[in-house]
């Protein structure tokens, strides 16, 4: 299959959902909300972005079940009223029309418990909350699933420059890619989808590491080890959400650990199922820390795999005896 009907949906999709969250940033998130730590900025973008994907997604395509990260009981409930309203608001300004019951259904919509047969949609309407209420990197992610494969992922990165060595080049860009078609990337305001490759790095010691920004989320000091180990001699690059694979796709950087920070932590599918497709389809490698393909058949979690090792390729199996070396695997 081509997949160029859902392409053109989900990129369609995506831009649509980015373009409410940075309104809602701008309008919403302030140095004020930082210093109180009101996170009901992202809250608002998080439903918005989810109804406004599921809504798309659900016209352009009745009968395929959606994986998504939130429901809508907390809406639903008087005390979410104020809430509702003002994410009401956002998506009207996306989707003409909108209602309150329509908002609603399309977030609940994304109730799908997922498998390993048949295909859907997975979505994370705002992967990196704390990316976003810090004015810095967050992704909107969206995959489709097939027979527990994961056979097309867009990331739509807001905040991304389109190029990290000239930020005045401009930021917000989307990743794009089909299963055996490679990844591509445009900005975000439109343009000519560019084809992206992984760095061409054979060094570890020369391989920039990438890592989350909240050390309750990878481990920073065994993936300092495993940076010794490796002698990588730069500091790391740590961003939050999936913006961490755009840049592995894009050759910014060549090694990305999410290393456990518990032993019963399960990662979720729509955290990765986006984001591992556009590395692998630009040439790297993406395995969980003991080095088993990342296994999205499970249902919403990915309950056989622990941790995440995405890498350009050639310097993969280096550093999974790396982490090895500090964390077992």
């Amino acid at each position: 299959m081509s997949y160029e009907t859902e392409l053109k949906a989900a990129v369609h999709a995506v831009t649509n959902a980015c373009r409410l969250c940075v309104n809602v940033q701008s309008a919403l998130v302030s140095a004020e909300s930082m210093t109180k730590k009101d996170e009901s900025p992202v809250t608002v973008a998080d439903f918005g972005a989810q109804a406004v994907i599921c809504s798309e997604l659900g016209e352009a395509f009745p009968g395929v079940p959606i994986a998504g990260e939130e429901d809508a009981s907390g809406l639903r409930a008087p005390e979410g009223e104020a809430l509702l309203a003002q994410v009401l608001e956002y998506v009207g300004a996306i989707v003409p029309g909108a209602t309150l019951d329509g908002v609603l259904s399309a977030i609940d919509s994304g109730n799908y418990n997922g498998g390993p047969s048949g295909r859907f949609w997975t979505l994370d309407p705002i992967d990196g909350t704390k990316g976003f209420l810090r004015g810095e990197q967050y992704a909107v992610a969206l995959a489709l699933i097939e027979d527990g494969e994961v056979v097309l992922g867009v990331l739509g990165c807001p905040n991304l420059p389109l190029d990290l060595g000239d930020p005045a080049h401009g930021r917000g860009c989307v990743l794009t890619a089909v299963k055996g078609g490679g990844a591509y990337m445009r900005g975000l305001d439109g343009g000519e989808a560019v084809r992206i490759s992984v760095s061409d790095i054979s060094d570890p010691s020369l391989a920039p590491i990438c890592e989350s920004v909240e050390s309750a989320h990878s481990s920073h000091d065994e993936s300092g080890r495993v940076a010794e180990i490796l002698g990588v001699g730069v500091p790391p690059l740590r961003i939050d959400s999936q913006c961490k694979y755009a840049v592995i796709a894009r050759g910014d950087a060549s090694i990305y650990l999410r290393l456990p920070t518990r032993k019963d932590y399960t990662e979720k599918i729509w955290d990765h199922a986006a984001g591992s497709l556009i590395v692998e389809e630009a040439g790297g490698k993406v395995t969980d820390i003991s080095g088993k393909r990342l296994d999205f058949s499970r249902g919403r979690t990915l309950s056989e795999n622990s941790g995440v090792i995405g890498t350009n390729g050639l310097v993969h199996d280096r550093v999974l005896a790396a982490v090895k070396e500090v964390i077992g695997g």
